[in-house]
């Protein structure tokens, strides 16, 4: 390497700054605008994209980082393990869609949260024996356009083990797809030989993230033959494994063994022990060290940051030292020029995806050559920063002395609400639902016309009394649709809100928003995640105004939709000047107060959702029982004041519920809904094995796909709900809310549902 220190970027957000290619792809699928469209927003994309990290000075620029859908899918067709249940599929650009979000003829593969983060992959399903076919034409399309560009790019590919431990078998086998090493192994060193004829000296960022979970001690004999193999295959490429989330203990001294370049460690997010530093300064490898947060926006304090480096400087010579974003930027919004509503000192205290960019230049300048380099623009800019770093501290926005107060009493409401064989009784007493009682998550299709009302009433192009007036409609459609198809518990449709967490953090104290922070979830699913700047509270009702007129339209329950604390805080961009479980309990006490007012006024079916539970567990075991400890007494403190007779539903999704099922007993909702559409009942019994008493709605049919379920579809997948769970235990719903959906298929899909729910009642 040069004298010069080097800067890194993991990687770079996709869906466009202001979101131009949700827009392309959405157009696309409803047919609006050909795939060479689509092409065309790409191309500009990833263009745009490379030439804001190299004016930033960012001297590996990644390609193979952005994707049309999800970077595992494009792994899966790279690798030629394209499912056979898709292989009827001739068009390569419709097969992909149709394993991403299925068709007339397919149901879409599984999608779940990449690690623990709100990002969702599509989840590879591996066999014996199914071969494979290694096709680079993506990665040589980028390549080479970023050539032209005068980028120096380095090829990202998700790593070996990695693509293994998040992927599933379906060959029916006991082992997971791990057992599936020397299968797929010999599909990676095809790629990388294919891969080292591209250029005479090529760089590859191998992201193996399960290296920073517990399974990186049984992945340890592994690590060393993977990348022995991989380097192996191609002599002319430098390879770096970077890992991200957490430590990497285990799989260093493994990796530092094979001819690899380098290790990429996570410096934001892990304690990296002096013994890891030691191996690798000790076997003359390169460190991409992970030092500007990649997952949320809170300035970096460039001094402490510059320390940092300098600490590690003293194990690895400085000149084998490259400075990096922690993770991956696509977990962060793009840049905070449009934002021009936040409070500006606020705003001073944030960093998006593109001042990261400035913040990872100026550390690497100021540890290469220190302050007397910078030139008088960078100089003026890590003055800003020790200045916004200071006021954040003394901010009077941040510290609520009647929400301190409140905190002092906390322990006393951390308590389970009375037995659930005591409430239950009382609960079938109150509602008298059937066996096998259909209703839905929560949300219905948020269209146009509910989009651009609420847009109106943003922009006060319309006032209250028409907001107010024109949602009601919505909301009595709704209703009125929900008693004609025969529903059972209604919800009132949520057509006020523009995102389960954003609507409730907007009305919370202590929390901002930005007007363009999109972060990707999946596919061309945006949220615009709360900023929890300060002490939280709630100054005023939420939710019961819209309740209250939803119940007044039907004799039949109408659930009261509340967003959970822990969901709520792990969609968030959290404060991260106090511990994130006081954080929790603030959150947790206004929806306490949310829960109280919606029974209060006769709201006596409340759902809790709590999506996002199981993404906030540690990746490491040893950390889990804290976070689970705080989780539940958040959830606890929000719903232990419901009344015996009040039933509390939650909602959670796309997880695997193995490890934490007596977590979720121990949350004590009375109904908790699931999805299973994707995983068969491969989640439920995990409820049956543990003898779970609690009531479940198990999702019949996929929302994330376009496709239309058939009466007797869901009909066979109720039937095999029976076969695990019997008829008074389980709930019949969709496996997620439909605000994604059009009305046409969601009209569709929930008549089959009702209709098949009554047939199998009817048979019992």
């Amino acid at each position: 390497m040069s004298e010069k220190t080097k800067s890194w970027v993991t990687g770079f957000a996709r869906i466009g700054e202001q979101r131009e290619l949700k827009r392309a792809l959405e157009s696309f699928w409803r047919g609006d605008i050909s795939f060479k469209e689509v092409i065309e927003v790409s191309d500009m994309l990833k263009t745009r994209h490379w030439k804001y990290q190299k004016e930033a000075g960012v001297d590996f620029v990644s390609v193979n980082d952005f994707s049309l859908y999800d970077q595992t899918l494009d792994m899966i067709e790279i690798l030629g393990l394209v499912p056979d249940r898709f292989k009827d599929i001739a068009d390569k650009q419709r097969r992909y869609f149709a394993m991403a979000r299925g068709d007339a003829n397919h149901t879409a593969m599984e999608m779940t949260k990449w690690f623990n983060t709100n990002y969702h992959y599509i989840v590879p399903e591996l066999a014996s024996g199914m071969g494979f076919k290694v096709d680079i034409s993506k990665i040589v399309s980028e390549y080479t356009a970023a050539k032209r560009e005068g980028v120096d790019a380095k090829i990202n590919i998700i790593g070996p083990l990695t693509f293994l431990a998040n992927a599933r078998r379906v060959d029916g086998s006991n082992e997971d797809a791990m057992g599936l090493y020397d299968e797929i192994m010999p599909a990676y060193e095809s790629l990388f030989e294919l891969i080292g004829r591209l250029d005479e000296k090529i760089v590859v960022q191998v992201e193996e993230p399960v290296l920073v979970t517990d399974r990186a001690v049984e992945l340890s004999l592994l690590v060393k033959d993977a990348y022995d193999r991989l380097c192996a295959a191609s002599s002319n490429i430098d390879i770096y494994v970077i890992t991200y989330f957490d430590h990497a203990s285990e799989a260093v001294p493994q990796l530092a063994k094979t001819p690899i370049k380098g290790v990429g460690l996570d410096f934001v997010y892990a304690q990296v022990e002096s013994e890891v530093l030691d191996v690798i300064a000790q076997n003359g490898k390169e460190l991409v060290a992970g030092i500007i947060d990649g997952r949320n926006i809170w300035i970096s304090d460039i001094e402490k940051k510059v320390g940092l480096l300098n600490d590690i400087a003293a194990t690895i010579p400085k000149e084998r030292i490259i400075v990096s974003t922690s993770c991956s930027l696509l977990h962060v919004p793009y840049r905070l020029d449009y934002e021009k509503k936040l409070d500006p000192q606020i705003k001073e205290w944030l960093a998006f995806g593109i001042e990261k960019l400035d913040e990872l230049s100026l550390v690497t300048k100021l540890f290469s050559k220190g302050p007397g380099a910078l030139d008088s623009e960078e100089a003026l800019k890590f003055a800003r920063n020790r200045e916004a770093n200071e006021s954040r501290k003394n901010s009077i926005l941040i510290h609520d002395q009647s929400v301190q107060n409140r905190m002092k009493e906390i322990s006393k409401l951390k308590k389970r609400r009375p037995p659930f064989e005591e409430r239950i009784v009382l609960q079938h007493e109150k509602f008298k639902y059937p066996p096998l009682c259909t209703t839905t998550i929560g949300s219905f299709p948020q269209t146009p016309e509910v989009r651009s009302v609420r847009r109106d009433f943003k922009n006060g192009k319309i006032d209250k009394v028409e907001y107010i007036g024109k949602m009601k409609e919505f909301i009595k459609e709704c209703v009125e649709f929900q008693e004609s198809v025969g529903l059972e518990v209604l919800v009132h449709g949520e057509f006020e809100r523009n995102d389960m967490v954003e609507y409730f953090g907007e009305q919370l104290k202590g929390v901002a928003f930005s007007e363009n922070g999109w972060v990707q979830s999946y596919g061309s699913r945006c949220v615009k995640p709360p900023i929890i700047y300060g002490d939280v509270s709630r100054p005023q009702p939420m939710t019961l105004f819209w309740s209250e007129f939803a119940q007044s339209l039907t004799q039949k329950p109408m659930k009261g939709m509340l967003t959970g604390p822990v969901t709520i805080l792990n969609w968030s961009f959290v404060r991260d000047d106090q511990q994130r479980d006081q954080t929790c309990f603030q959150i947790a006490l206004s929806i306490r107060d949310e829960v109280d007012d919606l029974q209060k006024a006769g709201i006596k079916m409340i759902q809790v959702d709590e999506a996002a539970f199981k993404e906030g567990y540690p990746l490491r075991k040893e950390k889990r029982p804290a976070y689970e400890k705080f989780a539940l007494e958040s959830f606890w403190i929000a719903t232990n004041v419901a009344e015996n007779d009040t039933q509390i539903h939650t909602h959670m999704c796309y997880s695997d519920f193995n490890d934490i099922i007596e977590t979720i007993e121990a949350m004590d909702a009375d109904v908790i809904s699931i999805e299973t559409a994707r995983s068969g009942n491969t989640l439920l019994k995990i409820f049956k094995e543990h003898g779970y008493k609690k009531e479940i709605g198990p999702g019949v049919y996929d929302i994330h796909s376009p496709r239309i379920p058939s009466v007797e579809e869901i009909e066979k997948q109720i039937y095999s709900l029976l076969e695990v769970l019997p008829a008074r235990q389980l709930w019949i719903n969709p496996d997620c809310g439909l605000k994604t959906r059009r009305w046409e298929e969601v009209k569709q899909s929930l008549e089959n549902m009702v209709k098949a729910a009554k047939k199998v009642r009817a048979s019992l």
